[in-house]
């Protein structure tokens, strides 16, 4: 039994004699995953791991989703030689796990919601027809964005009905992306997600890094907590030395006055004892 043309993106597949056909087909595991190929420049790659590491931490509570890259997608369940490998993708509603490939009729006939291809000379062509024309129309991918890495180049599409349209970038150059509910936006030459707070959301090692400086602050707000606290406890010291010496000045003073008021004693009990015995002189 041969496999319908058309299939519902958006609807489960039921059919028990559809879902008998796939059991049938290839799984990942006997598909190939990679063409040995690396990406155009490392910088291609970096931005890559950008995109895909940021929204997972940014994400890092769900597990509804599968953000990958630069990985095989089989689309053709008739023709397992045709593939594609976005750059970027993103797909909504399904569980997270590794996967060696995505393969379509493995994962109830989704598409990507998102697609992002890295531009460069060799590939700028293909992403602006080929693939531009497949996305549209066969995969019904709901948004594409393309970004030349070294250009800075930046251009949105969504999908209106059957066609894409340009999405225009707002005043900050931002565009909103829907599937995630982030923008995207060209900062300090790299494609980056931003929260509608105006946040950059931070991959795992720029988090990392937030980290490291907060616990550094951290420790340098206790430094100077422990500094002030030994300066107040030296300042008491200080202080209850200073009562002290002052305690023992007035412990002196009192006994002189006491070793005075002594001696006027003796003295008048000396003259009493004259006079008994002289009489008052003259």
């Amino acid at each position: 039994m041969s496999l319908p043309k058309v299939f519902s993106f958006t609807e489960p597949i039921t059919e028990p004699e559809v879902l008998e056909s796939i059991k049938a087909l290839p799984t990942e595991d006997e598909l190939p995953c990679d063409d040995g190929e690396p990406m155009e420049t490392t910088r291609h790659r970096d931005q890559m791991w950008m995109l895909i590491y940021s929204l997972q931490a940014h994400w890092a509570d769900r597990k509804d989703y599968y953000a990958s890259g630069n990985m095989f997608l089989h689309y053709d369940p008739q023709n397992t030689r045709r593939f594609r490998g976005p750059d970027f993708f993103l797909v909504l509603d399904v569980e997270d796990r590794e996967r060696r490939s995505w393969v379509v009729w493995r994962e109830g006939m989704r598409f990507p919601d998102l697609i992002i291809e890295l531009l460069s000379d060799t590939t700028r062509e293909i992403d602006k027809g080929e693939k531009k024309t497949l996305y549209e129309q066969v995969f019904r991918t709901q948004e594409y964005y393309l970004y030349d890495p070294f250009s800075q180049e930046c251009v949105g599409y969504h999908l209106r009905g059957v066609r894409y349209e340009t999405v225009e970038p707002d005043e900050e150059r931002k565009i909103y992306s829907p599937a995630t509910d982030l923008y995207l936006v060209v900062r300090e030459g790299w494609l980056r997600w931003m929260t509608k707070e105006g946040e950059l959301v931070l991959a795992p090692w720029e988090l990392a890094e937030q980290y490291k400086q907060r616990a550094e602050q951290e420790r340098q707000r206790a430094e100077q907590e422990r500094q002030r606290a030994e300066q107040e406890r030296q300042q008491a010291e200080q202080e209850r030395q200073r009562a002290e010496q002052e305690r023992q000045r007035a412990e002196q003073e009192r006994q002189r006055a006491e070793q005075a008021e002594q001696r006027a004693d003796r003295a008048e009990e000396l003259i009493e004892e004259y006079r008994r015995r002289f009489g008052n002189l003259g």
